[in-house]
């Protein structure tokens, strides 16, 4: 693999979630930390998606967004690095699983790697059964193809599970 001083820019795809204290002004905050990541460039930010919950977890709503990257870290760092943004941000590493959060940050997809590790998988695999994820993916990056998904334009959205609209 690559070190981190690699010159090699690669391709990284961010999704991003919150649905407490202040869901958008914590993705703003959110996109600004990940601009700040050092080796990394953010290169597009998606509207900001208002979803019902996901998982059957009594909780508001969230707000959804997702991050189009050229980083030159390796995947376990940057991934590293998102963890230590929602620790920053008042993360609960410990919450309920698929629980209410103040910001999460998910590694969707490195370049054309295939990541299958305890905790750390990608391309994310809820990539095409979580509309939160589609559509602002589909807004930084709609020519992208995703290994044994294809491209991202065929994957078909469903609308109302969970019920989604553009807020931003």
């Amino acid at each position: 693999m690559l070190s981190a001083a690699s010159p090699h820019w690669r391709p990284a795809y961010i999704g991003l979630g919150s649905n407490l204290q202040g869901p958008v002004a914590q993705l703003e905050s959110a996109f600004d930390l990940l601009a700040a990541i050092p080796e990394t460039r953010l290169i597009a930010r998606s509207s900001l998606y208002r979803s019902a919950p996901f998982g059957g977890v009594e909780q508001p709503d969230f707000v959804n967004a997702a991050a189009s990257m050229l980083t030159q870290l390796t995947a376990r760092q940057l991934f590293a690095e998102l963890k230590g943004i929602e620790r920053r941000r008042g993360r609960d590493q410990g919450g309920v699983r698929w629980g209410p959060r103040v910001l999460d940050l998910d590694l969707l997809i490195y370049g054309a790697e295939h990541i299958d590790e305890p905790d750390l998988i990608v391309p994310h695999p809820g990539i095409a059964d979580r509309n939160f994820v589609l559509l602002p993916l589909l807004d930084v990056a709609p020519g992208l193809v995703i290994s044994d998904l294809g491209p991202i334009s065929r994957i078909p959205i469903n609308r109302h599970e969970p019920e989604i609209s553009r807020i931003l």
